[in-house]
């Protein structure tokens, strides 16, 4: 009897002895009937298999065994057995098995598709469109919408998808409310947080404030998965005005996936698809704002800022929308028109310049910069037939007026230094390209000074465009940091300041080189401040008040743990605002730092990253790959 006991599991059917058959048939039988029976079964601890299967969906996607045994069948099954049998759910730890079920419809369809064939076939949109309603949680419906986008991303299944009519409009308002949901049902109040929410979040590793830095995460994963299943209707001509409507276009630019999913272009990245067709265009021409904000996400240090480009540049050859959005794309995409290269995406500066050339019935202003992006363009041709000589007295000439500018700058005469550099700008060859980076920038110091934030974005921008690699010149994204700051444009600002420290670890400018590792106070300030002003949920804690903790009488913010993830420097170097740290750039420092980047360490990885990042899981010009490793 002993020696039966210990190789005789005492649960007829355990999955786990099933697991670990070693003949071949026996166990492919076995897991078949396992499969098969476990959505009838009421016993206790059925989520530990379940569980196991969850790891073993995220662990090994496009393995056929278990699509050939009925796992989606069974996956459908227990979904509907806990939207239907409400006392089976409430029962030992079944409330996690819809969750864990879902999940693992997602994790099998988000790579084949023959996969999502046979989801389909096995009946599994039906039980998630009910989770995608709410009939659950919020929890559930993460998952069922990261499922549903799988499958609508694949041409063979996305009738199947479409066929639901209230799936769109469902994650058009999911897309819209995600946060609001998950800060008014988890965020806000600690201490009446669901417990299987907390484990599952957490997996029993962390306190409160662990499960409120996850929820930030999973709340921005819920909208950005609602946006990738809406991405791929807004493919297709005939959903595009259930897409365009102006409460949700105008709600896309602010839609980012954030610090913590990255990988996903969001709002961004839908607006680009609506706006490749003709009627999508339209409609986001017309929307109050959203030429603003394309402008500002086509001019930031955002991986996707070369869809906000190719926003602009479609809008502006449309016939139907140029009239109404060129006077105020136009001085942005000038700003880029130095641009080589953003990741994958070759020869953008070309692209820009060809657009605008094309331009009609263009503002004054308008038309005063194409014409100078033009003839700049034209510059750059002549000074290819130039003698060498002749170049270098006009980068000589070039740099006396620069000298000239730094003088008057020292002097406390801000607006004649910026008038020294902008004529030294009109002498600089235009190949020099180091030298053109400095004195924008330079320039762009200036109209910070002036108060003058617009233009010194601009600057910034430019010079920030023209830097090899693009987005990397570090001085250039602190200035347009501060610039971003002044007008109030959080995340805009939080974007540069965080590359500006990342630039600052490789630099070897005395001015701009961190001591003893440690982040300049100057810009853990801006940071913090702006991580509080993008907080993703700073606006559902507006409506709905703050985080509510017991024995606590006033309200609490949320995030203001964000503060113990910058490191404190020891003492400030400079003033307040790290305005005038730095001073200008000149010859010897960028020398330095900035001539063919040997001597900024890893800076070509970091490009490298930056562009495998920007086209990482890409399907339809959309990334799906959110965290997906993610319970």
């Amino acid at each position: 009897m002993e020696k039966a006991s210990s190789q005789e599991c005492p649960y007829p059917g355990c999955f786990f002895c099933v697991m670990k058959e070693g003949n071949p048939n026996k166990r492919r039988s076995c897991i078949l009937k396992f499969f098969r029976d476990l959505p009838s079964q009421d016993d206790d601890g059925q989520v530990l298999p379940i569980s196991g299967l969850w790891n073993t969906a995220m662990a090994h996607p496009n393995d056929p065994e278990f699509i050939d045994l009925g796992i989606f069948e069974c996956m459908s099954a227990l979904i509907w057995k806990g939207l239907k049998n409400r006392r089976w759910l409430s029962h030992d730890q079944n409330i996690y098995i819809p969750y864990y079920a879902a999940h693992i419809i997602g994790s099998y369809t988000m790579n084949m598709e023959e996969f999502a064939e046979r989801a389909v076939e096995a009946g599994v949109i039906p039980p998630l469109v009910e989770l995608l309603r709410g009939r659950l949680t919020w929890v559930e419906q993460r998952v069922a919408v990261r499922a549903l986008g799988h499958l609508a991303t694949y041409p063979s299944t996305f009738s199947s998808v479409a066929s639901h009519g209230e799936i769109l409009e469902l994650a058009i308002q999911l897309g819209m409310s995600s946060l609001e949901i998950v800060y008014s049902h988890f965020y806000q109040y600690p201490d009446r947080r669901l417990s299987y929410h907390c484990d599952l979040l957490t997996r029993g590793m962390g306190g409160v404030e662990m499960e409120s830095r996850k929820a930030e995460e999973w709340a921005s994963q819920l909208q950005c998965w609602s946006l990738q299943l809406i991405n791929c209707f807004a493919f297709k001509a005939e959903f595009l005005p259930a897409l365009c409507k102006p409460e949700f276009l105008v709600s896309l630019p602010v839609m980012w996936g954030g610090l913590v999913n990255e990988n996903s272009p969001a709002g961004i990245g839908l607006l680009r698809t609506i706006c490749q067709h003709k009627l999508g265009r339209g409609p986001v021409s017309s929307c109050s704002g959203m030429m603003e904000a394309l402008c500002n996400i086509a001019r930031s240090s955002d991986d996707w800022q070369y869809m906000a480009i190719e926003c602009l540049l479609w809008l502006l050859q449309d016939p139907n929308t140029s009239h109404k959005v060129v006077d105020k794309a136009v001085p942005t995409l000038v700003d880029l028109a130095e641009i080589t290269s953003l990741g994958d995406h070759k020869k953008l500066g070309d692209s820009i310049v060809s657009v605008l050339q094309e331009c009609d019935s263009v503002g004054s202003r308008s038309r005063e910069l194409i014409e100078e992006t033009v003839n700049a363009r034209q510059r750059l041709k002549w000074e290819k037939s130039m003698p060498k000589e002749d170049l270098h007295i006009k980068q000589a000439a070039a740099l006396v007026v620069k000298l000239e500018g730094n003088s008057l700058f020292s002097s406390g005469d801000i607006a004649g230094a910026a008038e020294k550099y902008s004529e030294a700008l009109s002498l600089c060859p235009m190949r020099s390209k180091k030298e053109r980076v400095v004195l924008y920038s330079n320039r762009a110091q200036c109209h910070l000074l002036l108060q003058q934030p617009l233009v010194a974005i601009s600057d910034a921008t430019r010079a920030l465009s023209l830097h090899n690699p693009v987005n990397r010149h570090a001085k250039s994204l602190w200035r347009r940091a501060q610039a971003y700051d002044m007008l109030g444009l959080a995340k805009e600002s939080l974007l540069d300041a965080i590359l500006f420290i990342n630039e600052c670890s490789q630099s070897n400018d005395p001015d701009l080189s961190m001591r003893q590792n440690k982040v300049p106070d100057y810009a853990e300030r801006l940071v913090k401040k702006q991580m509080r002003a993008a907080w993703l949920f700073k606006e559902a804690a507006l409506k709905h008040g703050g985080v509510h903790r017991k024995g606590e009488e006033r309200e609490v913010y949320g995030n203001e743990s964000d503060d113990s993830e910058w490191e404190t420097a020891s003492e400030s170097d400079i003033g307040d605002d790290g305005r005038d740290h730095m001073g200008l750039d000149d010859e010897e420092e960028e020398e330095e730092h900035e001539g063919h980047g040997e001597k900024w360490k890893n800076r070509e990885k970091s490009s490298d990253k930056t562009e495998k990042t920007s086209s990482k899981g890409m399907r339809h010009g959309y990334s799906i790959k959110l965290a997906e490793e993610d319970m």
